[in-house]
């Protein structure tokens, strides 16, 4: 821990790789690191991007092994290694990870989120043995067979949709009466003859001895339980902001970090970008334009504190 960079970009989501795209054309002295071996972050698993501006329909992994490609056309520099917290020491932050421990004049957080759990019985156990919580991964293992969706907003309407291609029946069911996705992923939906809603309903436990063979089910107005045999269950509930290790640093809501578009957190010269932070919508294109403005943030907050580039 020698070595002094003016940015440490904690994730190689999209927001992470739009900073260090950013700060390589700033001339910033910075450095990326990574937990994953892959950079990309959750739209990896994405089958097909179709919201993304000037990309409509590129498949996940290629838009974001295209972010990675830009990052390392221009001499981004990055490091595979698990952050476990930072540290405040004087006017610097270190930033300490399973391999070892980092320091600079600034910090972007753009760790990501992972996907929630339902938390019943079963789940655990049956973790890929039919529990899964990516259908453009899993999917393929299911053809023409019956699988279940669990949730009600855009995830878990693309995934009932994806599977319905490969699966002779899918379920999607969803604890209230109204579905929360985009009105144009509903309509696609009711649209297909062998995708069938299931209302009002929570999943009590996942079964099954060593694959998943049924789910049990409870109506949520008539309190009535009762089975559905299935091969698969795909989980699609929201995500947890990867933020644990921050708490007790940086001010949370709700395990979001507190940042406004400028991406300022609540510790000076450390930020925040991506689907960690407070924010309305949590999307590729939302991330990108975090990395841009956090690396905004952070060349002002460098100009004020005076420090020059390490370049």
């Amino acid at each position: 821990m020698n070595e002094c960079y003016d940015l440490i970009i904690i994730g190689s989501g999209p927001a992470g790789l739009t900073a260090a795209i950013y700060a390589q054309r700033a001339r910033l002295y910075a450095v990326v690191l990574e937990k994953e071996m892959v950079s990309g972050g959750q739209v990896l698993t994405t089958e097909a991007v179709d919201n993304y501006p000037g990309f409509m329909g590129i498949g996940g992994f290629e838009l974001g092994s295209k972010l990675r490609e830009h990052a390392d056309q221009l001499g981004a520099v990055f490091i595979e290694d698990e952050v476990t917290g930072i540290s405040l020491e004087e006017s610097f932050k270190v930033v300490n990870g399973k391999k070892g421990s980092y320091k600079a004049r600034t910090v972007i957080i753009s760790s990501g989120a992972a996907h929630r759990k339902l938390g019943v019985p079963g789940e655990e156990r049956l973790g890929g043995r039919g529990v899964s919580y990516c259908a453009t991964c899993d999917g393929a293992f299911f053809r023409n067979k019956v699988a279940a969706v669990v949730g009600g907003g855009d995830v878990a309407l693309e995934d009932a949709i994806f599977l319905a291609r490969l699966c002779k029946k899918v379920y999607l069911i969803h604890r209230r009466d109204q579905l929360r996705g985009a009105k144009s992923l509903q309509e696609t939906l009711f649209s297909l003859d062998n995708v069938e809603m299931v209302w009002d309903t929570i999943v009590e436990a996942i079964e099954g001895e060593n694959r998943v063979e049924r789910l049990k089910l409870r109506r949520v107005k008539a309190q009535a339980s009762f089975v559905l045999e299935v091969d698969g269950v795909f989980i699609a509930v929201g995500i947890t902001p990867n933020t644990q290790v921050f708490e007790g640093l940086l001010t949370m809501e709700n395990g979001y970090l507190a940042a406004g578009e400028d991406g300022v957190a609540s510790v000076p010269g450390i930020f925040a970008a991506g689907d960690v932070r407070t924010k309305q919508l949590r999307q590729i294109v939302t991330a990108a334009a975090d990395g841009a403005n956090a690396l905004a943030s952070v060349e002002r907050y460098l100009i004020q504190q005076g420090k020059a580039w390490n370049t």
